[in-house]
């Protein structure tokens, strides 16, 4: 190995490679906080049910419509409230790989992020 390099890395600068390890670290722990303070909402039944959810996953408000509240169609709401979380849910992971997306490939490293 040559003195002060390392073979496979473009200049051999070991320093320099941990610049920019340190630096998308950062980033994606900047991108990450973005995303957790990010609220995504979903919808379902042409409105009659919306939900807001957090970056963080958590949910944060349900509203139902006064017309969707049938004490014969109880399933149904039920359904439509599960919809309408599971929209908002999916909308706050595709913004969550696009994002990490941009920043590498991040988002196929599992539960890391």
């Amino acid at each position: 190995m040559a003195r002060g390099g390392f073979p496979g890395i473009p200049g051999g600068n070991m320093q320099q490679l941990m610049r920019q390890a340190q630096k998308m670290q950062q980033q994606m722990m900047k991108a990450q906080e973005d995303l957790d303070a990010r609220e995504y909402e979903g919808t379902s039944g042409g409105g009659a049910v919306s939900c807001k959810v957090s970056g963080k996953r958590q949910l944060l408000s349900l509203t139902i419509d006064k017309d969707a509240v049938d004490p014969e169609e109880v399933d149904m709401l039920q359904d439509m409230i599960i919809a309408a979380v599971n929209d908002a849910l999916s909308k706050g992971e595709e913004a969550r790989e696009s994002e990490m997306t941009k920043l590498g490939g991040a988002a196929g490293m599992g539960g890391l992020f």
